[in-house]
């Protein structure tokens, strides 16, 4: 069986188990809310390991919210020069929170599965798609 990188799987937000099943139902931007599937629709993980274990997410999603607000000062101030005007920031910081906010919502989820719980899930390179599979995830 072919092996699927670590990072090819956490860029394109796939199974940790797998690699090969999607973690959301949909695309990140749209008119539609966010849907993460319950179980892998390629090997049947379940990705909610007990009940409230995305709740770490929101730590997750806070730390990358506080590195894209300094990524954005620093990127704000290195364009513009502006010292004067916090408006400019603010209005700056907020648009980029709200841009960013689907972004951060699954891949705090994808940092949660792959690093910050890694003992619990194992990459097998070799499972076979259960019988629903359809091969589109």
């Amino acid at each position: 069986m072919e092996r699927i990188s670590k990072s090819y799987a956490m860029i394109h937000a796939k199974c940790p188990r797998c690699r090969k099943g999607n973690l959301f139902a949909n695309s990140m931007y749209g008119l539609h809310s966010q849907k993460m599937n319950a179980a892998c629709p390629y090997c049947g993980f379940v990705f909610e390991q007990e009940p409230g274990y995305f709740y770490v997410a929101m730590y997750a999603s806070y730390a990358l919210n506080i590195a894209e607000i300094v990524a954005t000062v620093i990127a704000v101030y290195v364009l513009t020069g502006n010292t004067d005007s916090p408006w400019l920031y603010i209005g700056i910081i907020f648009a980029m929170a709200v841009i960013l906010s689907p972004f951060n919502f699954r891949y705090s989820r994808v940092m949660l599965l792959y690093w910050l719980t890694p003992k619990q899930v194992k990459y097998y390179s070799d499972i076979k798609p259960l019988p629903t599979y359809s091969g589109k995830n």
